[in-house]
């Protein structure tokens, strides 16, 4: 069950998100200019999925592993946390308020956090750290896009 509620947490989070910023995802998206090697949108959520989800593993193999309220696991998955309160942060910047460059701090700070959490999980657990290596990929590729989004529609002049 805890491993239901930790991917279900993380899809539920990312799911509230993008509610969030839906009408800035079907109108106002759409109508940007996109730096070379930008997906279809309809990957995007795909790719969420399958992220999220093994987040959502990570955390439950370090819950699993450790004592949750345990000094050795509290930190680690308090970074977790963090990293989900940003990612469901970053769409409602970028589409909802439609402003590039505050998601693009927003998205500079998951990244971050998100580098933080896999060496914490790291030191806990190879496994949950390799899960998690997908998403901080993913967040560089994350904030190419949104770096080029920004300057490509008068962002950065």
């Amino acid at each position: 069950m805890a491993l239901i509620g930790f991917v279900g947490l993380c899809l539920l989070v990312q799911f509230a998100g993008a509610s969030a910023a839906a009408n800035g995802i079907t109108r106002w998206y759409p109508s940007l200019r996109s730096p070379p090697f930008t997906p279809p949108a309809w990957l995007f959520g795909q790719i969420w999925t399958i992220l999220d989800s093994l987040t959502g593993v990570s955390a439950w193999l370090i819950w699993r592993r450790f004592d949750p309220w345990g000094p050795s696991a509290r930190p680690a998955l308090r970074l977790w946390g963090w990293q989900i309160a940003l990612i469901a942060l970053w769409p409602a910047i970028f589409f909802g308020l439609r402003t590039p460059a505050g998601a693009m701090l927003v998205l500079l700070g998951l990244l971050a956090v998100s580098a933080a959490t896999l060496v914490a999980f790291l030191r806990r657990s190879l496994i949950a750290s390799v899960l998690l290596l997908p998403s901080v990929v993913w967040l560089c590729y994350a904030a190419y896009l949104n770096a080029g989004l920004w300057w490509l529609n008068h962002g950065f002049g």
